[in-house]
This record gives structure tokens, sequence and C-alpha cells, in this order.
């Protein structure tokens, strides 16, 4: 059975950065709690656990004492900082670039919509922290939506700026924002800012060349991962035998009945040496 891996899956630049900088920490002797999980992967997230790694949630911050907070690739609210200063806690901010720079985005737009009496629509997951952090930049003035019926929420009578949480599907952006055009009662004052994250949408079409090319597709995902769902989709769209696992304990025989040929990818979250230990798996069914 030939067994191929995805040389294009894997952690993003954002991840890479935010993982190296807590190994960093904790090599230095450092007790280090991260905020929230690091990465929606259970497996890695283990891994950096038995280095010293510990997660805590907003309510942890006020009793860590004897340490530093790392702040992960999604980003935080201004409330979140605020608290570091109250609580006197120190912190390594691992923001991903790509999202820091989109939270300067949405408050720019929140601005321009202030003075027009418009309004800023984030396409996202809600609840997902990277959108929290950025409706949190703008005191969640502004409309989440997840999908095209989400509009409905929307008042089309006033300017409107669309965005995008960072890693959403290039697709759905486009409906989304074609909808609002189509359905606004002043065009022109519409403005769409597409800031999708190219890194992680780029995949998406090579997912599809990838998939096409093997019999059965085993996707190694965390359930929690929001990209990981957008290109699993991807995955299975292209080839119906595609199939979603955290490790490779989760794979079933009957899955791989008759292939000749199985590619291993993932998401941003999913790590390399996870991937792999699923291919070196599958080659001894």
């Amino acid at each position: 059975m030939q067994v191929e891996i995805d040389a294009g899956s894997g952690f993003c630049f954002g991840v890479v950065t935010a993982i190296g900088k807590a190994e960093q920490a904790i090599a230095s002797g450092q007790r280090v709690y991260s905020l929230g999980d690091i990465v929606h992967n259970a497996e890695e997230q283990r891994r950096l656990e038995t280095l010293g790694l510990s997660t805590i949630d907003h309510q942890g911050i006020a009793h860590v004492s004897d340490g530093t907070v790392l702040v992960r690739a999604h980003g935080e609210p201004p409330t979140t900082y605020h608290m570091f200063e109250t609580h006197g806690v120190p912190y390594i901010d691992a923001t991903c670039p790509v999202v820091a720079r989109l939270q300067v985005r949405v408050k720019q737009a929140y601005a321009r919509m202030s003075e027009m009496g418009g309004q800023v629509v984030i396409l996202g997951k809600k609840g997902h922290a990277e959108v929290v952090g950025l409706t949190g930049q703008i005191d969640d003035d502004c409309t989440v939506v997840e999908r095209v019926e989400d509009l409905d929420q929307v008042d089309f009578s006033r300017p409107i700026t669309l965005l995008s949480q960072t890693t959403q599907s290039l697709e759905l952006f486009g409906e989304i924002a074609d909808e609002i055009r189509r359905r606004s009662q002043t065009p022109d004052t519409v403005f769409i800012q597409d800031t999708i994250c190219r890194q992680v949408a780029n995949r998406e079409q090579g997912l599809r060349e990838f998939a096409a090319r093997f019999d059965v597709v085993i996707f190694v995902c965390g359930r929690k991962s929001s990209n990981g769902k957008v290109l699993y989709g991807v995955c299975r769209s292209t080839n119906p035998r595609s199939y979603c696992v955290e490790s490779e304990a989760e794979i079933q025989n009957e899955w791989l009945a008759e292939a000749q040929s199985v590619g291993v990818c993932g998401a941003t979250s999913t790590p390399t040496w996870l991937m792999e230990q699923v291919a070196e798996y599958i080659k001894t069914l």
C-alpha cells in the first residue's frame, strides 16, 4: 500500500511561533501557563504538558503567582491585557502577526463605520478564541455571522464593512460578500475587506489536488480545530473516502478495504510528528 503525507499540511507560521515561544520559556526554567489550549490538537497539547506547560482560563489569571502566561496565536481582547496589569502577571504575547494586524483593521473599520452610522460584520465562528479577540477590540459592538442565513441580523439600510476570521473559507466569504452587496440598500457604502490568511486559504486548492490522488484520505486534526473542519470539508468534497481522526487509534480497518493508496494530511493545528505517526500505523495494517 502506498502511504503519503501531504507536504503542505501541518502547523502554520503563527502556531509554530507560539509553540516555539512556549518551549523556549519552559527550557529557561519558567513556569508557563497557556491561556486556553495553545493549539487545537489534543495530542500536541499532551506533548507540551509533559514538557511542563499548564493551561488556565481567564479566571485563573488572578491566581498566577509563580510563572508567566502565554497569549496564544489566536490573540486576546484588550480586557485580557488589563487583567494582566491589574494582577501584576507577566505574559508572553504570541499573537499571530496576521491576527494582530486584523485586530487593528477591525478597530479602524469600526471608527469609519461609526462616523458613517454604519456597522461592522465579521465572518467567523461565534465563541472561537480569535473571534472573541476581534470583537473585543470594539467592545463586541458588531455582528458575527457563520453562514449566509445569519445575515438576517444585519441592517441593510446602513453602511457595512465586512471582515473575516483569518481561517475562514474563501468560498464562503465570497458568498457572504455577494449577498451583502445584493441586499444592501446603499451598495456604494458596502466595504469588503478580505482578511483571510492566505497561508491557510491557499491550502484548499492544494488539498483538493492531494485528496484526488488517493483511494483513501486520512485527515488528522483536533476536534476543536475550526480550520480543521473547513479543510476536512475540502477533502470530503473531493474524495468521499476521506476520514477525520485525532490519532491513529481512531482509524477503522474497513476504511482501508481494497485501498492501494492512502493520503495523510491535516490542519494548520496538526503537528507533522502526528501525521507521521498515523502514516506509520497505516503501513502496519
